[in-house]
């Protein structure tokens, strides 16, 4: 019985949940205003965010922070758009993988993603959070497994109208704007986490073509085999 993307939908409703109850969104008064505010934003992020100095000394504490990172996010716009990307690309994935994989390649492309910008950043004692590490490996996945399905983006250069092109040209886009962006950031400081969305793609791509490639090449054979034995 399909049961629907339930992980892309728990995902996506988890990362709502807690930025809405927690001192982010400003909608929750037990963690004050202004400068009280501020403070419980500063240990909320510490205490759940990644920080690369503390990481790659490899305590228990900062190992588990790479998955706690992906539920947690640094605004409103920041969650947004994750929750965005998420919900256009993560569906059709998740029902290629199947729940439990698709939970697993997810959090594992978040957690790469974010060791690889720690591992880069080795002395920043910035934290970093957000789930666009691993939403880039659902985008490099559904690159591989889905290339040619149209989906609708919205581009501000032609005024944001809404515009149908195939999925490999949305995010080849996509990949070579972060790619250009990385390359034109100040490294460690404050900012997008533009590495961990390049590692994270090339991770999801390189798993969905090197799990999914066998199956497709032996399902193409077999239409093709009964193809020849048509009258």
């Amino acid at each position: 019985m399909a049961t629907g993307p339930v992980v892309t939908y728990g995902a996506i409703g988890l990362c709502c949940l807690l930025f809405l109850f927690g001192p982010v969104s400003g909608l929750n008064p037990s963690y004050g205003t202004g400068d009280t505010l501020l403070t419980a934003q500063t240990l909320y992020f510490e205490r759940w965010g990644v920080i690369p100095s503390e990481l790659l000394q490899g305590s228990p504490r900062a190992l588990l922070t790479p998955l706690t990172a992906l539920f947690v996010h640094g605004s409103w716009l920041h969650l947004l758009g994750n929750v965005l990307f998420l919900h256009v690309f993560g569906a059709m994935v998740e029902e290629r993988m199947g729940h439990v994989e698709f939970a697993l390649f997810y959090l594992g492309c978040g957690y790469l993603a974010l060791l690889a910008y720690a591992a880069a950043n080795a002395e920043s004692d910035h934290t970093l959070v957000g789930a666009s590490g691993a939403i880039s490996g659902v985008l490099g996945a559904f690159l591989c497994l889905f290339p040619r399905t149209r989906v609708t983006s919205l581009y501000p250069f032609l005024f944001f109208l809404p515009l149908r092109f195939p999925a490999w040209i949305v995010l080849v886009f996509w990949f070579v704007l972060q790619w250009l962006a990385e390359a034109q950031s100040s490294g460690s400081g404050p900012g997008v986490a533009y590495l961990a969305h390049l590692v994270g793609f090339g991770i999801g791509f390189l798993y969905a073509w090197g799990r999914y490639r066998q199956a497709a090449r032996v399902k193409a054979q077999a239409a093709a085999t009964e193809g020849e034995r048509q009258p």
